[in-house]
């Protein structure tokens, strides 16, 4: 299972490191962020190459689950 702990940092670096860890085409990842604004933007940046983003929600953290589609 692939994840990126992006918690705790400030975009752009959620975005680089998901960039960084789908380059190879995997068909799965996941991404933990704390932050809005990061969510917000991972999500356009996977959904902009061909990943489906799952959303979930606790305790102000977000776990963004991308899927190719």
């Amino acid at each position: 299972m692939n994840i990126v702990d992006a918690r705790g940092l400030l975009c752009p670096e959620p975005v680089v490191l998901t960039q960084r860890a789908i380059k190879d085409g995997v068909p799965s990842l996941t991404v933990l962020v704390d932050a809005v604004a990061a969510r917000e933007n991972v999500t356009r940046f996977a959904v902009s190459r061909g990943y489906d983003v799952s959303v979930g929600e606790e305790n102000g953290e977000y776990k963004l689950e991308l899927s190719k589609k």
